[in-house]
């Protein structure tokens, strides 16, 4: 992998997977005598432990990078040691792109390989491009080539990432069609292909509501193992996932300590949770649900924000007031319906929970 151009790698406001836990990969292989796949820095066992955490022999602790079924990596990691590639599907902020790039760094030690999928990804980010100086002077040759992240991968036996693939227009999806199927990518303008090495394969991330914007063909579908990544199960599970995030974010940022706010936390998730799921946790109270996905990630982001206003304009603690307008801006995205479900949520739930009468209030001045 390349290093950064500025050569401020080590104070990267968002290192990649494989540089942020280096020192966990370095130990887990280390340690790791069971069989690797081609071209793989781990083996399949030392990949899920790296995911769901675990402690080692010499007393290395590896962080969970994923909260949820084991089952899920195992299958995830599994499909990866195949020839089938692996799309992880699932809603909004269920960590899909998160687990792609700690697996990509876990098998090939580079999550960079990566294409990221829009309504105007052309061809070329998936199969390759022009230099179009050298194209024009000299004519089309491999010098004048440029390779996609995909193209690199099956060059080097490493692992691609498409992130977003159901946003990519249809006829640009198939285009990887013979690179799954085939494992080759053929270069027509120079009568040559490029065959895939062993240690290549895919891992393509999609979300749920995106169904129906651009469906994936069942000729490129087939070509998938799919993983469905689910919600966190319990609001414990939420909690933990959340604080953990918002734990290594804020070291990154200068932000206080996150068990001084799990309180707050646990009340954002509490709030997201029965928002999402149309019932109170004690289920005795059906209360609507906005048009917005309430996600993890977005409880991720309010909890994160509302840390910062703590720190630069607070003592310093998560109080309810500092994260009262996060909540409003995820819950309100269509200013009419969503504002009296929430208004609705206030004053039937929020009011009458014992605990919350600070937080109530906080809602209260920002939503008026």
């Amino acid at each position: 992998m390349s290093k950064p151009e500025n050569g401020i790698g080590a104070e990267a406001l968002r290192p990649h997977a494989e540089d942020a836990y280096a020192h966990e990969l370095k130990a887990l292989a280390a340690a790791d005598d069971r069989p690797r796949p081609t071209r793989w820095k781990l083996s399949p066992w030392a990949v899920a432990t790296y995911l769901l955490g675990g402690t080692l022999d010499d007393g290395t602790v590896i962080t969970p990078k994923y909260v949820g079924p084991r089952r899920i990596v195992e299958v995830a990691v599994t499909t990866l040691a195949t020839d089938r590639a692996l799309l992880l599907l699932g809603v909004p902020g269920t960590a899909k792109t998160w687990v792609s790039e700690h697996l990509a760094a876990a098998v090939s030690g580079d999550s960079t390989l990566l294409v990221q999928g829009t309504a105007g990804t052309p061809e070329e980010a998936i199969r390759y491009g022009w230099n179009y100086a050298r194209l024009l002077a000299h004519g089309p040759s491999r010098e004048a080539l440029v390779p996609s992240p995909v193209m690199r991968a099956m060059a080097d036996g490493m692992t691609a990432r498409v992130e977003e693939l159901t946003r990519i227009p249809a006829d640009v999806q198939d285009t990887l069609i013979t690179v799954l199927s085939e494992k080759t990518l053929p270069i027509p303008e120079l009568g040559q292909e490029v065959q895939a090495v062993r240690g290549f394969n895919l891992i393509a991330t999609a979300n749920d509501r995106d169904r129906g914007v651009n469906e994936l063909s069942s000729a490129l579908r087939r070509r998938f193992n799919t993983v469905v990544l689910p919600l966190p199960a319990t609001a414990d599970d939420e909690v933990d996932i959340v604080a953990r995030r918002v734990d290594q974010m804020g070291r990154a940022l200068d932000l206080p300590a996150v068990p001084e706010g799990l309180e707050e936390i646990r009340r954002v998730v509490t709030v997201f949770r029965e928002l999402r799921d149309g019932v109170t946790d004690d289920g005795r109270t059906k209360v609507k649900s906005p048009s917005g996905t309430l996600s993890t990630a977005e409880a991720i982001s309010v909890v994160t924000n509302g840390l910062a206003l703590a720190a630069h304009f607070g003592d310093g603690v998560l109080r309810p007031s500092d994260v009262a307008a996060g909540i409003l801006g995820a819950v309100v995205r269509d200013p009419a319906a969503d504002k009296v479900v929430w208004q609705e949520y206030l004053e039937a739930v929020v009011r009458e929970r014992d605990g919350w009468k600070d937080f109530y209030r906080a809602c209260r001045e920002v939503t008026a």
